[in-house]
């Protein structure tokens, strides 16, 4: 069986056209900009945090603006 067809703690991913991981994978992502692309995944499905998402999005991106391009 795939690790692909296997989620802990919900099924926000697991409907997806494609899967965030995989996404992530293929196009080489760093960590912040994966946890953007999960969180925007998520955040309007039933088991995702709505706001909450879109607000830790937001301070990733934040993240990534001052660590790889700083004013």
């Amino acid at each position: 069986m795939s690790a692909l067809n296997t989620q802990i703690g919900g099924d926000h991913y697991r409907g997806r056209a494609i899967q965030p991981v995989q996404y992530i994978e293929a196009n080489a992502l760093g960590f912040l900009e994966g946890c953007v692309i999960k969180r925007l995944t998520r955040h309007a499905r039933p088991t995702g945090k709505g706001r909450q998402d879109i607000e830790k999005a937001i301070h990733e991106l934040q993240l990534l603006l001052e660590l790889r391009y700083p004013a």
